[in-house]
């Protein structure tokens, strides 16, 4: 039996799922945040700024229940807990900080475009 065809255009397609958890802005931050390896819930709070906790909790349980990254609990106390991109998140690092390398270069020119918009 042959694998099935995906296509994220097709109202049906599961696919959708994963293009709206990758395409969400809390996901490519916290993407960015971990590229550089594991990191606790705290370090990440602190590198994604404006995240609440409770939004930072959701998606981190999210990704982790999509395999994109890994819940690892210390046995010791106080109790800790860090996270750390999977292989398959790791395939998100590279396009997801191109993403957002592309919207700190172009951020000018699209304040600029919302400008002109508002002023028509």
């Amino acid at each position: 039996m042959s694998d099935p065809v995906w296509n994220v255009m097709l109202a049906t397609c599961p696919s959708r799922t994963s293009l709206a958890r990758v395409a969400n802005k809390w996901t490519a931050m916290i993407v960015i945040a971990l590229s550089d390896g594991a990191a606790r819930f705290g370090a990440i709070r602190d590198r994604v700024g404006g995240i609440s906790a409770k939004v930072l909790a959701e998606t981190l349980r999210d990704l982790e229940r999509d395999g994109l990254l890994t819940r690892k609990a210390y046995d010791e106390m106080p109790p800790r807990v860090e996270y750390d991109l999977t292989p398959l998140g790791l395939t998100l690092r590279e396009p997801l900080t191109a993403l957002g390398r592309w919207a700190e270069t172009h951020i000018a020119e699209v304040l600029a475009a919302r400008d002109e918009y508002d002023r028509r």
